[in-house]
């Protein structure tokens, strides 16, 4: 027997249960690769889409030239100062580039931090359902995840009244994620305002996740809080990524915008645990702000609309209930409660694995998202091409019939 003691704050995290069901459904895959059915991913929320043309080739440009070393810890000044210009002209925010910090993905700027913020005991405020890695930067730097249960006619999100109600002494802020996972939905802007408002009031910290911002599809929502009027815009972190609208996953690239006062303390704690970011994706992810790029991001999202609008409708004629249309992001949160009954199990845990045999179809149960209800959803990921999500459909259809 191992004599190996385990850290407390490790013994704190969870497994990462949408991890777990992709090693199954990866497993299954193989054996059923050459039959007539192979299997269909819609459990991992990573973008088929790859990083364009100039991306790539100025990753290769960097490596060819030698440009490899380290960056400043911050990143390249060059890059910060092309996501500046990016949140003017696409969001009309003004975020200084010396409020960006490039991190190792949206990871790294979450575990920045929460590091830099949260004591050992202090309580953040979440939306339940949410997404599980969020919660667990917090128990990582030692505090706690309070999960505040959401409603569909709340759009999943946390509402001022809620914060309010659940703030005690012990509460150091809120962890926000807008348009959020799993549920695809943003916080309307008028609401989050005034929750930011009252956690500023209180001397608490508003942390945002935006990394889904620029998959954005209904003009209500899609607006970074950065831009929010009378000063509050400087006061919140937001934390944004290179993976989705970007289609970066595996260059592990991201950014972390902060108020003044906290960029230098944030680059004291990433010079000691990070150095710096890739310097190859930083050298990449400049050509991410050409005009071609975006032209080219600009239509992958409207084929993740498109995607959106075919598949979530015709998930709700199958009897998988979406209760909120995403405004963003590729997810579709459905209830499968009665689905399941059709195909004699229960569960959405129960019910993803019998989609995975019967229908070589692999989704993501709700277990990993919160309290809320976990057995009644199902993650479904819109991150894959027309073809597969009709082919999902078909599939659905017929084990549901």
């Amino acid at each position: 027997m191992s004599s190996l003691r385990i850290a407390w704050r490790a013994q704190r995290i969870e497994p990462f249960y949408v991890m777990e069901v992709a090693k199954a459904a990866a497993a299954m895959a193989r054996e059923v690769a050459q039959s007539s059915q192979p299997m269909i991913f819609l459990n991992i929320g990573e973008p088929d889409f790859t990083a364009p043309p100039l991306v790539q080739q100025a990753a290769a440009r960097a490596i060819h030239s030698g440009n490899t070393q380290y960056t400043q810890a911050t990143g390249l000044q060059e890059l910060r100062e092309r996501i500046s210009g990016w949140y003017a002209t696409r969001f009309k925010a003004d975020v200084a580039p010396g409020r960006i910090i490039i991190t190792a993905g949206a990871s790294a700027a979450l575990q920045l931090a929460c590091l830099a913020l949260i004591e050992a005991g202090d309580e953040i405020l979440m939306p339940d359902p949410s997404y599980p890695c969020n919660r667990h930067f917090v128990s990582a730097a030692e505090g706690n995840a309070v999960l505040v249960p959401t409603t569909p006619d709340e759009r999943y999100q946390l509402s001022s009244a809620k914060v309010q109600a659940a703030w005690t002494e012990r509460t150091r802020g809120v962890l926000l994620a807008s348009p959020s996972n799993p549920t695809g939905t943003s916080i309307a802007p008028d609401e989050l305002r005034r929750i930011h408002a009252f956690v500023h009031s209180r001397g608490g910290i508003t942390l945002i996740d935006e990394i889904y911002l620029g998959l954005s599809y209904e003009e209500d929502f899609g607006h970074t809080a950065l831009a929010m009027g009378d000063g509050l815009g400087h006061s919140i972190i937001s934390i944004n990524s290179f993976s989705k609208y970007f289609n970066m996953t595996g260059w592990r690239l991201g950014w972390l915008v902060v108020p003044d006062e906290l960029a230098p303390v944030i680059e004291r704690i990433a010079q000691n645990l990070f150095i710096c970011p890739s310097t190859v994706a930083q050298h990449a992810a400049l050509a991410c702000f050409e005009p071609e790029s975006l032209a080219e991001y600009e239509r992958r999202r409207a084929e993740f609309k498109a995607r959106r609008d075919y598949f979530i409708p015709e998930l709700n004629r199958l009897g998988l209930t979406v209760p909120v249309m995403p405004d963003g992001a590729f997810y579709a949160y459905a209830d499968c409660t009665e689905a399941a009954k059709r195909l004699g199990v229960s569960g959405s845990w129960d019910f993803a694995f019998e989609l995975m045999k019967r229908a070589h179809l692999a989704v993501t149960p709700g277990r990993d998202f919160g309290t809320m209800a976990p057995e009644r959803y199902i993650r479904f990921s819109t991150a894959n091409s027309m073809a597969q999500l009709k082919e999902a459909v078909a599939r659905l259809e017929a084990v549901l019939a």
